[in-house]
């Protein structure tokens, strides 16, 4: 049965079963399965232990070594893909043909190439299955909050704003073979880490225009940046800098909206409440204004949980997700217009990226010094 219109459970199976499916997959499921909102019928992972032992710490009915199997096997609703970047596009376009929703944990994938066969492989209407983006930062209540005063111009125009992911990483992080490189691990820190700022900044203050960014290999020997910056300009004029960088010993996650009548402010970590958040009125606006815009309401911290939650509502109503199509890939042409502006010491403008274009398919692009070095002669024979 469709879950459009029904009060069943979503029937849902996970893929991948490492310590992101366990610290925030698995719990946001079990909170949505008591209030009978999914039932979890299956994990899948292709080491078999790792597979039946999350099955039965959870009490999941099915454990498989094969997602294919898996789908044909138990059908289900939704598929949350708590894998590796490099084989979402290929799990995803499994799970839309089996006709299940995808709800994909970042990054969505490693080039908007990937993306756009993802999006090729939906069938189409919002009431049928799509593939969207695990991006939980849009989904505090703090966000939601600040997003509907900007949008309702509450705050005046949007004048300059700041968005910083400054983590750290030390060499033993990525000691871890698949980290640090394109073709796993997807990108650096723009990529892996910045992402969800990057995402929220555009989600508040809407379509950006260009960009220009800069790159750097400082610290660590990995094939992608550890660090890099971006000035952008939005389509609404607003101006902005970006900071992303795993070189930073005080940590901290941060994003500032200067406006016409007010300054925004979320500083945090890996996720905020509505303490996290700060509005400062400009002088002149009435005490009576400014007093209103500090009811944020009941405080929901940004999370996998809001999002599911969001999500299955969604599916449910035949809703397109905000964070599919349209919505998600925003995000992911401005990492990738910030890599080749990086790469090509040139602006990027949006839509600028296409098939044809390097860039679309390889966040690196190709460029001497940041593409992966081409396999000797003596390992290509071997």
């Amino acid at each position: 049965m469709s879950p459009l219109g029904s009060n069943l459970p979503l029937r849902t199976a996970v893929a991948g079963t490492g310590g992101i499916a366990r610290a925030s997959h698995l719990p946001a499921l079990a909170k949505l399965a008591a209030q009978g909102e999914v039932e979890v019928v299956a994990v899948a992972d292709i080491d078999e232990a790792a597979a039946r032992a999350v099955a039965a710490e959870h009490g999941i009915p099915g454990a498989f070594t094969d997602l294919d199997a898996m789908l044909a096997d138990v059908r289900p609703d939704l598929v949350v893909l708590a894998t590796p970047p490099a084989v979402h596009r290929e799990q995803s376009v499994a799970a839309l043909r089996a006709g299940a929703w995808v709800w994909c944990e970042k990054p969505p994938c490693p080039s908007l190439a990937d993306f756009d066969a993802i999006s090729a492989a939906e069938p189409g209407g919002d009431a049928e299955p799509y593939a969207s983006i695990v991006f939980q930062h849009r989904f505090g209540s703090g966000a939601h909050h600040v997003r509907r005063l900007l949008r309702s111009q509450a705050f005046g125009r949007p004048l300059v704003a700041h968005c910083q992911t400054t983590w750290y990483r030390d060499r033993a992080y990525y000691a871890v073979p698949w980290r640090g490189r394109w073709a796993t691990e997807g990108g650096g820190p723009a990529m892996g880490h910045g992402i969800h700022q990057m995402d929220l900044l555009l989600d508040l203050l809407g379509p950006w225009a260009e960009v220009r960014g800069m790159a750097a290999r400082l610290v660590h020997d990995v094939e992608t940046e550890d660090v890099s910056t971006a000035q952008v300009r939005f389509a609404g004029g607003a101006l902005a800098t970006v900071v992303n960088s795993v070189l930073s010993p005080d940590e901290v996650s941060r994003i500032r909206i200067d406006c016409e009548l007010a300054t925004i402010e979320l500083t945090h970590l890996y996720g905020y409440r509505n303490a996290n958040w700060r509005i400062t009125p400009a002088p002149g606006v009435p005490e009576e204004t400014a007093a209103a815009w500090q009811d944020f309401g009941a405080d929901e911290p940004s999370s996998h949980l809001a999002q599911l939650r969001a999500l299955v509502a969604d599916i449910r109503a035949g809703r397109r997700h905000p964070t599919s199509g349209a919505g998600g890939r925003q995000t992911l042409e401005f990492i990738t217009a910030l890599y080749k502006s990086a790469f090509t010491d040139a602006p990027v403008l949006a839509g600028e990226i296409g098939p044809g274009d390097p860039y679309y398919t390889a966040l690196h692009g190709g460029a001497p010094g940041w593409a992966p070095a081409a396999p000797r002669e003596e390992e290509e024979h071997a």
